[in-house]
Order: structure tokens, then C-alpha cells, then sequence
């Protein structure tokens, strides 16, 4: 019987974040450049058939029970209903989720959850339209919402709305709750981490956790969830007594490294086993090199045995991932 994905200070790993690619059609000022980045050749990037097999070896040998496809824009992936249905089709079925900034979701959700998708995270840091246009350097508002629409119709539940608050934008917090527990969607706002491309980051200015309870209160009654976080990595409130909640994600100034359940595997098959790791360990060269599936298994255990204690964001010799967040996937 094989083992799972275990590090040194005790933690398992059971939650696999897939990037399916580095590319994006939005151009979001806190991720990348107005002209975009130097995409990952085709070549460089894995078949269809290598990460099925990847995926296989994750949920059947090493105790994967979660996979969330992100990117990049995974939408972009040509083969992604391939890759949906082969991962629900693994024994014992893992939970399946995508994160998507939803510009092109509405006329896929649908064939999304008939391939087996169960939900979706939608990318979402403003509903002002100035402001969106502003962040991400394009008109799509109106398609990001039809694709939380779509998604809901399709059940694809429950649809979940990532926001990163910029700086001076603590703001748009309230508008996005009210958006949210209106039309039944779950908000998560998350403190923008040091993953920019142009590492322009500043933890000086950025949007905290606390600033963002405290706009939240001026406008709502929060309520502390009673129920035990465990790995998730959001604090959930109950918004005016329920049944709406809202989670902030205070990845920087309150971590939750100690109870992380995640390992990633990055669109050119290199294991990352934290967003801000500077070590990666190839798995797609033992797939082109002919390794059987016991050797790359044994290679995936091994590299969790160098995850670190935490992310070290607070350590004065902290430096930035060489990788941008739309490299190493969400």
C-alpha cells in the first residue's frame, strides 16, 4: 500500500492545484503587464494525455481527494472537457473545482458540468465598471457576471467570488457582498500576495484583512462562523445573521501555513509545494524520460519532504517567486 503526500512537520498534502496554462486574456495590473508576459511554448507545456496520467498517479497512488484547475485562464485550454471527464472518472472520485476569471464561462458552464466539473471560483475584484476596466484592461464586466449566472444555472454550486482588493480600493468590499448575497454567490476576498510580475508589491500599502472586516461593518452585521476551519484557508462570517457568508482570506498578515493541505503542479509539470517556493521539482521530465508510475510517485512524495514550515513572507530575507501567480497557478 502506498503513502500519501507527507512532509516533514506532519501535514498532508490532499488538495492539488493544476495550472493548465500561463496564458490569460485579461491583463489584470496587479498579475501582469499591459502587453502580457513571454507565454510557455506549446512544447513546454503538458499533453493532454501527460496530465491525465499525472492526475491518475495524484488521487489513485498518493491520496489526492481535490483537484482545482486554474491557470493562467484555464478556460483557454482547448482540451479541458477532456481533462474534467478523466479526472472524475478516477477512483475514488475526487472533488473537482476551476478558478476562472469567468469572462469566457457562460457559454461553457454548462458543458463544464457535464464533463463532471462540481463548482467554480470566479475571479471578480470589482463590480464598478470604470474600476473593472481599470484592473484588468478590459471592457468584460458583463461577460464575467453572465458566467456566474451561467454557472449557477448549470449548478456548478456553490459559485464562489475571488476578490483581490488593490490598494485604495477597500471600497469596492461592501458592493461586492451586496452583489453576492443577492444573487446567492459565496465572496471571498483575498490580501494580494507578493506574486506580481513586475514585483511591485508593497506590503505598506496593501489591503488587509482587518481593513477589509472594517468596511464590511460599516454597512453589515458579522458574525464569527461557528465551525472549525480546519485547512480552509478562509475565516468565514456570517453576514445579518445568515444565511449569507462572507470569508477573508488574510494570507499575509494572519497565514495559515501550519494547516496547509496543498501542492501544486504547474502547467510545464514542475511540483510547487507553496505558491512562494523557489524549488521545483520536474515531473515532466521523468514522463518524456520513459519513468514508470511507481518512480514519479516516489519522486512526488520525496519532493514534499522539502516543503517548508511557511511561506516566510515576514522573514526579512523573504524574496519574491522568479514565477508570476499566472505561471505558478492559484
Amino acid at each position: 500500500m502506498t503513502t500519501g503526500l507527507v512532509d516533514r512537520f506532519g501535514r498532508v498534502a490532499t488538495d492539488l492545484r493544476v495550472s493548465l496554462t500561463d496564458r490569460c486574456n485579461l491583463r489584470c495590473r496587479y498579475c501582469m503587464p499591459a502587453e502580457g508576459l513571454a507565454w510557455m511554448a506549446n512544447a513546454r507545456v503538458l499533453t493532454t494525455a501527460e496530465l491525465c496520467r499525472l492526475l491518475t498517479i495524484a488521487v489513485r497512488d498518493l491520496g489526492i481527494t481535490v483537484v482545482r484547475f486554474t491557470g493562467g485562464e484555464p478556460l483557454l485550454r482547448a482540451d479541458l472537457g477532456a481533462v474534467i471527464a478523466h479526472a472524475a472518472g478516477l477512483q475514488p472520485r475526487p472533488e473537482l473545482a476551476l478558478t476562472t476569471n469567468g469572462v469566457s464561462l457562460a457559454r461553457r458552464a454548462s458543458d463544464l458540468r457535464a464533463a463532471g466539473l462540481d463548482r467554480v471560483n470566479v475571479s471578480l475584484d470589482t463590480v464598478d465598471r470604470t474600476a473593472y476596466l481599470e484592473v484588468t484592461r478590459r471592457d468584460r464586466l458583463d461577460d464575467v457576471l453572465a458566467g456566474l449566472r451561467a454557472a449557477q444555472a448549470a449548478g456548478l454550486t456553490p459559485v464562489k467570488v475571488n476578490a483581490v482588493l488593490g490598494p485604495g480600493r477597500v471600497g469596492d468590499a461592501v458592493p461586492l457582498l451586496e452583489l453576492c448575497l443577492e444573487a446567492g454567490y459565496e465572496l471571498r476576498i483575498i490580501e494580494q500576495m507578493p506574486l506580481d510580475a513586475g514585483h511591485t508589491w508593497e506590503r505598506s500599502s496593501m489591503v488587509t484583512a482587518d481593513a477589509v472586516l472594517a468596511a464590511l461593518a460599516t454597512r453589515f452585521q458579522l458574525t464569527p462562523a461557528d465551525e472549525p476551519r480546519g485547512s480552509a484557508p478562509a475565516e468565514r462570517f456570517v453576514v445579518d445573521g445568515g444565511p449569507g457568508t462572507v470569508g477573508v482570506i488574510a494570507s499575509v498578515t494572519r497565514p495559515f501555513c501550519g494547516d496547509c493541505d496543498r501542492v501544486r503542479l504547474t502547467a510545464d509539470g514542475k511540483i510547487r509545494t507553496c505558491l512562494f517556493s523557489e524549488e521545483e521539482t520536474d515531473l515532466m521530465s521523468l514522463l518524456r524520460s520513459g519513468a514508470d508510475d511507481t518512480a514519479i510517485a516516489g519522486t512526488w512524495r520525496a519532493a514534499m519532504l522539502g516543503k517548508q514550515a511557511g511561506h516566510g513572507i515576514d522573514d526579512p530575507t523573504f524574496l519574491q517567486p522568479t514565477r508570476p501567480m499566472s505561471a505558478i497557478g492559484g
